[in-house]
C-alpha cells in the first residue's frame, strides 16, 4: 500500500490554505488524518517526545493511520561518528514501542548530513545506529551521492534497513531520483528543487518549492516500481512553506489513482475525506 503524506503537519501557516480558518493546534492531526493516510514526524529531530504527546498521536489519529518518526540529530548529526551512539536513540524507541505495538509505525527516518560520506568509520556508525533501534522499521537518507551506489544498496538490504529515495535539487554532490528499495519498506522525500537557496536558506526557505504536474509524473512511475518491491511505501512532502506541501501530496495521490485507475484502491491508502482525483492530469490521459 502506497502511503502519501507531508513532513509535520502542525504549522500555523497551513491554517487557511490547508486548514479551515481558526483551527486550534490539537485540531490538526484529526482533520489532517482526514485527508492523508501517513505523517512524518519530523519534530522527533529536534528532541523525542514525550510519552504523553506519543499517546495523543495516537488517540487522535484513526486505526489505520501510520506514522513515522524522525531520528534525532544527535543520533544523526554527532560532532564525532566514531563516538557511540547518543542516548536519545535508545530513548526514541522507547518512546515508539507503543505506535509499533498498535500497527501505526511506519519507519524510523535515519537522515544524514551531506557531510557523511561512505568511509569505514561512517559505515560502522551505520551498522551501530541500526542496532539501537533494533525491532523498529528504519529507513535511511543519505545526502551525499557518494553513497548512491550498488554497495550502499547492498549493505542497507544486510542490515535490514531501507533506502530512502528523494528529489532535490540537481547540485553536484547531491542525490539523483532513483527507485530502490533495501527493506519491505519503501520511502520516498520530496524537498522541492529551490537550488538557489538550498545551501543558504533555513528550514523554510530551503525547501520553499512548488511542484508542477509534470515534475511529479515520473514519479508516480517510481513510486510504481518501488511498491512492487515492498509489502508498504511511504512518501512525504517536505515543502511545507505556505502549505505547498499538502496541495503537492495531493496531486501525487490525484496521479497515483490515475495510474492504477480502477485497482487504485488496492495499492493507495486514501482517508475517505480526500479530495476526489481530477481526470486529464498529464501523462496519464483522460
Amino acid at each position: 500500500m502506497i502511503y502519501v503524506g507531508t513532513c509535520g503537519y502542525g504549522y500555523k501557516d497551513w491554517v487557511g490554505p490547508f486548514y479551515p480558518p481558526k483551527t486550534r493546534a490539537g485540531e490538526m492531526l484529526p482533520y489532517y488524518a482526514s485527508r492523508f493516510g501517513a505523517v512524518e514526524i519530523d519534530s522527533s529531530y529536534y528532541g523525542v517526545p514525550a510519552e504523553r504527546t506519543i499517546a495523543t498521536m495516537l488517540a487522535r489519529s484513526p486505526r489505520e493511520f501510520r506514522f513515522s518518526f524522525k531520528a534525532p540529530q544527535a543520533v544523526t548529526h554527532p560532532g564525532d561518528y566514531g563516538a557511540r551512539v547518543h542516548e536519545d536513540g535508545a530513548l526514541l524507541r522507547e518512546r515508539l514501542l507503543p505506535v509499533r505495538d498498535a500497527r501505526k509505525l511506519g519507519a524510523v527516518l535515519l537522515q544524514f548530513p551531506n557531510g557523511f560520506r561512505p568511509e569505514p568509520l561512517t559505515e560502522r556508525y551505520l551498522e551501530a545506529v541500526a542496532r539501537a533501534f533494533e525491532g523498529l522499521p528504519l529507513v535511511a537518507e543519505f545526502r551525499n551521492h557518494a553513497w548512491q551506489t550498488a554497495a550502499t544498496i547492498a549493505r542497507l538490504e544486510s542490515l535490514g534497513v531501507g533506502w530512502c529515495n528523494v528529489d532535490m535539487p540537481a547540485l553536484e554532490s547531491l542525490m539523483t531520483p532513483s527507485s530502490d528499495a533495501t527493506s519491505r519498506i519503501g520511502y520516498i522525500r520530496f524537498h522541492g528543487r529551490n537550488a538557489a537557496n538550498w545551501w543558504t536558506g533555513d528550514n523554510v526557505t530551503r525547501y520553499a518549492y512548488d511542484y508542477r504536474a509534470e515534475e511529479l509524473v515520473p514519479w508516480a512511475d517510481r513510486i510504481a516500481e518501488i511498491e512492487a518491491q515492498v509489502d508498504d511505501t511511504y512518501v512525504f512532502f517536505n515543502n511545507h512553506a505556505v502549505g505547498n506541501a499538502t496541495g503537492n501530496a495531493e496531486l501525487l495521490e490525484t496521479l497515483l489513482v490515475s495510474r492504477y485507475g480502477d485497482a487504485a484502491a488496492e495499492f493507495v491508502a486514501l482517508p475517505n475525506d480526500a479530495p476526489a482525483v481530477q481526470p486529464g492530469l498529464p501523462g496519464f490521459g483522460a
